[in-house]
């Protein structure tokens, strides 16, 4: 039942007789899992939010860093350097303090994903890479759970929903994902500052229609949008039914809920510490171009380099790596450790977040 306030508050939605009060409670015992908290989670969290889904679950590990600032709505500059997930929570409570937010700080991989989706109806991508976007949607397949997708990619954004109600899955239109080096992402090719608001919306839009039941939900389809020419493109596709035996998730480990995490450092920190042990070593794991442009020092190790390029380092001494956001530098710190490595370090946020002076 709403309360008084909940019905003044969602008035302009419950008047909807595609949605009323019945489909207005029907959000409110939805429980919703979106994974990532950045340029498609804002929007995607905002709206749900503000349209009364009674619970919401967060999973994202980055931290705040200026560039994120362009697109992504629910940070602000003094949120620099902090976590995503808490901070967006912090956020959607102080505008709908009755929904229910929960926090798992996190990136989703291949050892957590069950665990993550496990108490949610449905489950939400606003993930930056096909990596994850492939785990997502096999563990939805597995446990039977729709999932809401969307992209973007400069000027054009995607949207679907898959595995609804048995229906076409995620690799029923793209079977396998591409390979090494053949998906840039925004920090390699640009994205402009609205369009994340746009796919992130829609698919917010597609969540409400599967609670309510309102509307005719995009499975099946896939919804191509270019923002430069404010044109749309409808693409259907059919199930392949060898797509729902997936029996097995796709390897992808990154930083996960509730276990030991990489150790986060200052630039002040990394200071002192080159300072104090010569034998540290530091590694700037971006691209040579945009090692080129800035830098903090040490040598230049691209993630995308052979990891036989690791025996330049010596596995029995601190290693300090940095990227542009933390996002890279975390991928490299797993490497190591499974090389061997025994003491492996990051700059927290990556050079993004380093202010002028320190650099």
């Amino acid at each position: 039942m709403l309360s008084d306030q909940e019905h003044m508050r969602y008035s302009r939605q419950t008047m909807l007789p595609e949605i009323g009060i019945a489909g207005q409670e029907l959000l409110a015992a939805a429980r919703v899992l979106i994974i990532g908290a950045g340029g498609l989670g804002c929007p995607i969290l905002t709206y749900l939010t503000a349209a009364g889904v009674g619970t919401i679950g967060i999973a994202d590990g980055d931290i705040v860093s200026i560039t994120n600032l362009q697109r992504q709505i629910l940070y602000g500059t003094a949120d620099i350097g902090n976590g995503k997930a808490v901070t967006a929570a912090k956020r959607l409570k102080e505008q709908n303090s009755d929904i229910n937010i929960i926090v798992h700080e996190c990136f989703a991989d291949s050892s957590n994903i069950l665990d993550l989706i496990a108490e949610y109806d449905i489950i939400v991508d606003g993930s930056d890479n096909f990596d994850t976007r492939y785990l997502v949607n096999d563990a939805c397949v597995m446990t039977g759970k729709p999932m809401v997708s969307g992209a973007i990619y400069r000027f054009e954004g995607q949207i679907s929903v898959f595995n609804y109600k048995g229906g076409p899955t995620y690799r029923c239109i793209f079977p396998e994902p591409p390979g090494a080096g053949e998906s840039p992402n925004c920090a390699e090719i640009g994205v402009v500052a609205t369009l994340p608001g746009i796919v992130g919306t829609m698919q917010a839009n597609e969540v409400i229609k599967m609670i309510t039941g309102a509307g005719e939900v995009l499975a099946g389809r896939l919804l191509v949008i270019d923002a430069l020419t404010l044109t749309t493109h409808t693409f259907r596709f059919p199930l392949v039914a060898d797509n729902l035996l997936i029996k097995e998730l796709p390897e992808l480990h990154m930083n996960t809920c509730n276990s030991a995490v990489p150790h986060l450092l200052s630039m002040a920190d990394i200071q002192r510490m080159l300072a104090s042990d010569a034998n540290t070593q530091l590694v700037d794991v971006r691209e040579p171009e945009e090692h080129a442009l800035r830098n903090i020092g040490g040598i230049n190790l691209p993630i995308s380099a052979p990891e036989s390029k690791y025996h330049i380092l010596n596995p029995t001494m601190p290693v300090v790596l940095y990227c542009a956001s933390g996002k890279r530098s975390a991928f490299a710190h797993n490497a190591l450790k499974a090389a061997g490595f025994t003491e492996v370090y990051e700059l927290k946020g990556g050079i993004n977040a380093i202010t002028e002076q320190l650099l």
